[in-house]
């Protein structure tokens, strides 16, 4: 178990596409997905990648079967790890809604994207991964994804006055739900 630093925004190896994993079921690869987990949990995310702890590698670990502090009224997302992800949206159809990120911390932004996704890959043991996802759940895997391709959300926004500090954008929101 190893609870890692995250990267911030400004970090340049966040800007990078990182590199498909050639080799399953290995050690390395099982203790990296342990790491994204134990970090993510003790950073209460959502989701995590692994370049957002320095890995270059495309992994990502999402969901839980525990409500989230920080979007406590969102649906639960199965947990899942997610390797060398293919992304392909199942119409044209996008909606906005507020993200945080741990790489930018203590901030919110309104982002589009897409509401129905088909998502492909492989779990950590090279078995096939193959979903899909409609509303938050697909706003999550579009959101760790784009970290393996060097994308922050705010990348994303599309009008900026619709970005600011949690606390000021939602000074009611409880020390939980921040980022």
């Amino acid at each position: 178990m190893a609870i890692h630093p995250i990267l911030k925004m400004g970090d340049a190896r966040l800007l990078r596409t990182a590199q498909p994993v050639a080799a399953f079921d290995t050690d390395a690869l099982h203790q990296l997905v342990q790491d994204l987990l134990d970090t993510m949990r003790a950073a209460q995310g959502a989701g995590l990648a692994a370049p957002q702890i320095g890995v270059d590698q495309q992994v990502v670990f999402f969901g839980s079967s525990e409500r989230n502090p920080r979007y406590p009224d969102r649906p639960l997302v199965p947990p899942t790890v997610l390797i060398n992800p293919v992304i392909t949206p199942l119409s044209d159809e996008e909606a906005s809604d507020w993200e945080g990120c741990l790489s930018v911390p203590g901030m919110r932004g309104l982002v589009p994207r897409w509401q129905k996704i088909r998502y492909t890959g492989f779990d950590q043991y090279g078995d096939s991964i193959d979903r899909v996802a409609e509303g938050f759940h697909a706003r999550v895997v579009q959101h760790e994804c784009d970290h393996l391709w060097g994308k922050l959300y705010p990348m994303r926004m599309r009008d900026f006055t619709q970005f600011g500090f949690t606390e000021v954008l939602f000074p009611d929101i409880s020390a939980a739900e921040d980022d």
